[in-house]
C-alpha cells in the first residue's frame, strides 16, 4: 500500500479502530526503536505560513490544496487574536472545502478567547463538513493583549479551560448543557467529536494533557532542532506518565512542530520574522539566534531527531508565505 494511501487509512483507524499494513521504512532514519514499537514511521504535516501575517486570501487556499495533493498528514495552523494571521477556524472551513484527504489541526486554538458553546458547534461543523478530518488542537493561551482584546479572564484559564473541554465533549455527546436548553448540533462525524490534543509546557498543562487529551501538540521554537527535539522529549515523557497514572488504555498520540523553510533566502526571512512575532520581549527577540532548517540535510537531521524521541506527527511550519516553499517541501518530503 503506497505511504499517501497508508497515512489516510490510519486516519481512520484513529477514528474507527483498523488498519492495514505499515508502509516502508521511514528513509531519514531506519526506523528507530520507537518507530518499531509504534509499528509505523512518523507523519509529516505541514501548517500555513507560520509568522509573517501577509498571507493572502488565494495563497491560503492554494496552499490548502497543494497540501491534500502532496505527501502531508495534516494541514495545521497557529492562533491569535492580535495578529495579522486568518482566523484559524474560518482557515480550517475554507480548508475543507477545497480538500478530500488531509486532516486539519489548528496548533492551537485558544480556547479560553471562547464561547465553549459556539465553540464546540462550530468544531462540529468543520468536522461534519471534512468527512471527520478535523483535529481539535487545544491550549490556554499565555498573550495577555489577545485576552484583553476578546474581554476574556486571563487569571483562572485553566479552570476553565477544563471546564470548557467537559462542555464540549457534552454537545459532542448530544448532551444538553443544562435541563432548560435543548442539544447542540450538528453530530460530529463519528459521534463522540475530534480527535483532542492538548498544548501546553508547563508541569500543569503537560499533565492536563495526559489526563484529558487523546494526545498532546508541542509548538515550535527557534534553538536547534535536536535541542528542541530533546526538550520535547521531556514533555512527551510527562504526557505519557499522566496518562498512565489515570489507567488510560493505549498512549497518547504525540506530536510536535518545527520552524522549517526551503533554502537560505527563506530561512533568513522565517528567522527575521520570528524574532518580529517576539518582539515584545525586547532585546531578548532582536538578539535571539534562530536555527532553521532549510536544507535537505539539516531537514533529515531535524526528522531523525523527532522520530527517535516517539514523535508520531512532525508539522512543518514555513515562515514565508509563497507558493514555492509548498512545492519544494511536498517534493522533499515525499521523496523520502
Amino acid at each position: 500500500m503506497a505511504a499517501r494511501a497508508w497515512r489516510a487509512c490510519c486516519w481512520a483507524a484513529l477514528r474507527t479502530g483498523s488498519c492495514g499494513t505499515a508502509p516502508a521504512p521511514c528513509s531519514w532514519s531506519g526506523r528507530s526503536n520507537q518507530a518499531l514499537r509504534r509499528g509505523a514511521c512518523m507523519e509529516i504535516g505541514i501548517a500555513f505560513p507560520k509568522v509573517i501575517p501577509a498571507n493572502k486570501g488565494d495563497i491560503l487556499v492554494d496552499w490548502a490544496v497543494k497540501a491534500d495533493q502532496g505527501p502531508f498528514s495534516s494541514l495545521a495552523q497557529i492562533d491569535r487574536l492580535v495578529y495579522g494571521n486568518h482566523d484559524v477556524l474560518i482557515a480550517m472551513a475554507a480548508a475543507a472545502a477545497v480538500t478530500e484527504r488531509v486532516r486539519l489541526m489548528p496548533t492551537v486554538l485558544i480556547a479560553p478567547l471562547r464561547n465553549a458553546a459556539i465553540m464546540a458547534k462550530q468544531v462540529a461543523s468543520i468536522d461534519s463538513i471534512s468527512g471527520g478530518r478535523f483535529v481539535l488542537g487545544l491550549g490556554v493561551g499565555s498573550r495577555p493583549d489577545d485576552f484583553v482584546a476578546a474581554e476574556a479572564q486571563m487569571k483562572a484559564r485553566g479552570k476553565r479551560f477544563e471546564e470548557q473541554i467537559a462542555a464540549m465533549r457534552r454537545i459532542w455527546a448530544g448532551e444538553p448543557l443544562q435541563e432548560d436548553v435543548g442539544p447542540i448540533g450538528p453530530t460530529a462525524a463519528y459521534g463522540k467529536g475530534p480527535e483532542l490534543l492538548i498544548g501546553g509546557r508547563t508541569e500543569v498543562a503537560l499533565r492536563r494533557s495526559g489526563r484529558l487529551g487523546d494526545g498532546y501538540i508541542a509548538g515550535s521554537a527557534g534553538s536547534a532542532a535536536s535541542n528542541q527535539a530533546q526538550e520535547v522529549m521531556g514533555y512527551f515523557r510527562v504526557v505519557e506518565s499522566a496518562w498512565k497514572e489515570v489507567g488510560k488504555p493505549g498512549r497518547p498520540r504525540l506530536v510536535a512542530g518545527l520552524t522549517c523553510a526551503w533554502g537560505p533566502y527563506a530561512a533568513a526571512r522565517t528567522a527575521e520574522s520570528i524574532r518580529s512575532y517576539y518582539s515584545f520581549r525586547g532585546e531578548a527577540a532582536r538578539t535571539m539566534e534562530v536555527k532553521v532548517p532549510s536544507t535537505p540535510k539539516t531537514l533529515r537531521e531535524a526528522f531523525r531527531a523527532y522520530e527517535e524521541i516517539g514523535c508520531d506527527e512532525l508539522i512543518l511550519e514555513p515562515g514565508l508565505a509563497d507558493i514555492d516553499q509548498i512545492d519544494r517541501l511536498s517534493e522533499f518530503v515525499g521523496g523520502l
